[in-house]
């Protein structure tokens, strides 16, 4: 149970700095100013860990963490995140050594620090997640998370939805160990290809295409589509996107902060 707001405080309050905390949250998309300030007095905020009832209070979004509902609202003016649509034929890395396109070739110098969280294949196209939140990146990377993607495969060959079942009950073996999908469906299929859609929570390398070629049926192209709470939209290839305070407190909330 979080301590209210303690007398400690009431310097920083009293001498001017910082932001008002309903400010703030408005700011940080939860609505009005007025239904920020009843989000206050009904107990929902903390801030670094103790609860906050009375209005005016000020706090430093650079400094202070601040939490509604039990979830952290990422508050430093700095920090950016972006959704980018990876092209074929691009590295998932900022330098190359070899002077090959990379993330950076699409994003410019313009934010300080940022940085992909994961990778795709050089093959492989869709959503890459981009931001210069250290604490952030490291929660979606970690495998304690498994954070949740999607992809659309095209796949070499007529595949059954006998086998998109299998896929997702009893999984397949592969070199590094057995590998199940949490969902895999059907979209399109002829003689000669089948478009399947695929979720699933691990990050090993290549896994998607690891797991299709196992069982003899290549993939032709591979797009992922959706990180966790974050879709890949409308986003034209090889360009991106700035996300929004709420796709952000999605993504945080996704991974634990």
């Amino acid at each position: 149970m979080p301590h209210i707001y303690s007398q400690a405080r009431k310097q920083y309050e009293n001498d001017g700095d910082g932001i008002r905390l309903q400010k703030l949250l408005a700011q940080a998309g939860f609505g009005s100013r007025r239904k920020c300030e009843e989000m206050i007095t009904d107990g929902r905020v903390e801030v670094d860990g103790e609860l906050v009832t009375e209005l005016g209070t000020r706090v430093d979004p650079k400094r202070q963490q601040v939490r509604v509902d039990g979830s952290r609202i990422r508050l430093n003016p700095r920090h950016i995140t972006l959704a980018l649509n990876k092209p074929r034929k691009v590295l998932s890395t900022m330098d190359d050594p070899k002077g090959r396109y990379t993330l950076r070739d699409i994003v410019g110098d313009k934010y300080e620090r940022i940085f992909h969280m994961g990778r795709l294949d050089y093959d492989s196209e869709g959503l890459i997640l981009m931001t210069n939140d250290g604490e952030l990146s490291q929660h979606v990377m970690h495998p304690k998370y498994e954070v949740e993607k999607t992809y659309i495969a095209t796949l070499e060959g007529h595949m059954s939805g006998t086998v998109c079942r299998r896929l997702v009950r009893t999984g397949v073996q592969l070199d590094d160990g057995w590998i199940k999908l949490d969902h895999c469906s059907i979209i399109d299929s002829n003689r000669d290809q089948t478009i399947v859609k695929v979720v699933l929570h691990s990050g090993r390398n290549r896994i998607v295409r690891r797991i299709f070629g196992a069982i003899g049926f290549p993939v032709k192209r591979l797009v992922r589509t959706q990180i966790g709470p974050i879709k890949l939209g409308d986003i034209k290839s090889g360009s991106y996107r700035v996300l929004s305070q709420d796709e952000v407190r999605a993504l945080s909330k996704e991974v634990g902060l």
